[in-house]
């Protein structure tokens, strides 16, 4: 039997998980890793850390499933989009202003080049028309500028700054190619531009002129061999060995193993829903245009693809060939979702009753939660849904990645009281609020897709859910309801990691490309229709919503003399 091993790194966890030829998972096994927050909005990991994690969960998985490493075909890594930095020997050099070497990558949420992303911005360079027309902080550019200017001495010694899945490809092969996914939409990479942008053929997809004018020039003048000089579509092999012998000893497998072009984790999530049959209809490409993966975990990436570069503003993209090759995708996102809703709970005064509550139901605290709504709702003869028409969230805790694409927005809170209720009452209606305002924000994202796409492509109608909130019933239904979506549940609970084990099994050649192995080892499962009974209260509390921003604008606005002094 063969069998392929995905590897995932999310924000807080290595995972390791195989997969038979039908995208079976026949085991998986997780570990978590560091994280250092050494001042507000900085955000630092290990890259030798994660690498001890990674083979701790890849031995396990095999003990567990007692698989032979001769039937492990091929490996697939994903990773979040968080930036690497290695010296000439590919020791860790530090990214962190207390020094340490051992904190070498600046996690995907770090928002310390807030400044450095407002300066690029401010050129309006063409590149960036390719990112929503504005560059997020979390992206890489605006923090190797940061490194530049605060960092001297790293940005000196440093041989390599990768993506967190190249740097895990590179690691296992000793081969430096960079993934299309991660060099497109995290470095301004174009992998479109037939025109030659660089002064170099092979490397096509740079733009000197970009790096030049925002101050990063010196990355041309070393043909971008820090960033990277070779490039490849997920799920090619890196290089011709495979595994090599060193890594293979580290991870009990067998070497020259084949191993894909790595993934962000996201768009792995996408490659392990998106290609399931539905009622039985072949997926092709105008198939996929009417469909969107959202990946929810700690934070929500809402991924589309269409035949056609289509540029919606303030959502990244249109990247070509970034997730399913020959195809472009327009990435959405919310940087806070499980994050906000943890905040919303273990904020509260009853978390802590909350969690013993959970405790000796032997529940989750979502339980506990969604208990009392449905008690509260009979009680009231009325849907739950309308339990929120008085309290209303807008989600901003941690700015607004797209539509928006404004770093600096604040979460608000409206329809606040001093009154309790019965136990847990008053937490379960803000967290239902929050549920809601991130599905509301699903929908603003969708809606200005659909709306960019016009009559060029099909409109999304349907939307394949994946990661940690699968299992929320209420999470589920108030996504499904408030953007009139049909919800698609993956049968295999674990997408992101069968989409990387999809790059493992494209490698070995046991597939000719991506979209074949997707349509084979995608498995949809339950699917959810949006209930049209609730529809005009979600438009109204939509409306809502928006208004919530208009005002704090509004709010800036008024008080903006007041932030010009601060700055003084």
């Amino acid at each position: 039997m063969s069998t392929f091993l995905g590897i995932d790194i999310g924000t807080g966890s290595a995972r390791a998980g195989l997969f038979d030829l039908n995208g079976t998972l026949l085991g998986a096994v997780s570990h978590p890793i560091k994280m250092w927050n050494p001042q507000p909005d900085f955000y630092e990991q290990s890259s030798e850390d994660i690498w001890q994690a990674v083979s701790h969960c890849v031995k396990e998985v095999l003990q567990k499933t007692k698989v032979n490493a001769e039937l492990v075909k091929g490996i697939g890594f994903d990773a979040t989009c968080s930036l690497v930095a290695l010296d000439e020997h590919d020791h860790p050099i530090s990214v962190s202003p207390t020094g340490n070497k051992e904190q070498n990558i600046i996690v995907w949420m770090d928002h310390r080049a807030i400044e450095q992303a407002d300066r690029i911005n401010r050129t309006q360079h063409k590149v960036l028309n390719y990112v929503g027309g504005a560059i997020s902080p979390e992206m890489e550019t605006p923090k190797l500028l940061w490194i530049k200017e605060n960092l001297p001495d790293t940005w000196k010694n440093a041989s390599k700054f990768l993506d967190l899945a190249d740097f895990l490809t590179y690691k296992v092969t000793g081969v430096d190619i960079r993934s299309l996914c991660t060099i497109v939409c995290k470095w301004t990479f174009q992998a479109h531009n037939k025109k030659e942008t660089s002064d170099d053929s092979s490397l096509y997809g740079w733009d000197d002129t970009y790096f030049k004018q925002i101050g990063l020039g010196d990355l041309v003048e070393a043909k971008y061999s820090k960033i990277g000089a070779r490039s490849g579509p997920m799920g090619d092999p890196v290089g011709g060995a495979g595994l090599t012998e060193e890594a293979a000893k580290s991870l009990n497998l067998k070497p020259g193993t084949p191993v894909g072009i790595g993934i962000i984790d996201a768009h792995a999530g996408g490659l392990g829903t998106l290609g399931a049959v539905l009622d039985k209809e072949k997926t092709t490409f105008d198939t996929l245009e009417e469909r969107i993966a959202l990946i929810a975990g700690t934070s929500a990436c809402h991924m589309a693809v269409a035949k056609k570069d289509v540029f919606v503003k303030g959502v990244w993209g249109p990247y070509f060939s970034a997730m399913i090759p020959g195809m472009w995708l327009t990435e959405g996102g919310q940087s806070s979702v499980g994050s906000l809703i943890d905040h919303v709970i273990y904020s509260h005064k009853d978390s802590i009753k909350l969690l013993e509550e959970a405790s000796l139901k032997g529940q989750s605290q979502f339980q506990v939660l969604h208990n009392v709504l449905d008690d509260l709702a009979k009680q009231r003869n009325i849907h739950s849904a309308y339990l929120t028409r008085d309290i209303h969230v807008l989600p901003y805790f941690h700015g607004n990645r797209s539509p928006r694409a404004d770093p600096t927005l604040k979460g608000s809170i409206f329809g606040l009281t001093l009154a309790s209720g019965k136990p847990f009452q008053d937490l379960a209606l803000l967290y239902l609020a929050t549920i809601q305002a991130i599905a509301h924000g699903t929908k603003h994202i969708i809606d200005e897709i659909n709306k960019a796409r016009g009559d060029s492509c099909s409109k999304i109608t349907t939307i394949f859910l994946s990661g940690g909130f699968t299992k929320n019933s209420y999470f589920i239904r108030e996504t499904a309801d408030i953007t009139g979506c049909s919800i698609v549940l993956p049968k295999e609970d674990d997408a992101v990691l069968l989409g990387s084990a999809i790059l493992g099994a494209v490698a070995s050649k046991q597939f000719p490309d991506i979209l074949s192995a997707m349509s084979s080892m995608n498995k949809a499962g339950k699917i959810i229709k949006p209930d049209a009974t609730v529809s005009q209260y979600h438009q109204a509390k939509h409306i809502v919503f928006q208004k919530l921003y208009d005002h704090q604008m509004e709010y800036r606005k008024i008080m903006g003399s007041f932030y010009e002094k601060q700055s003084h």
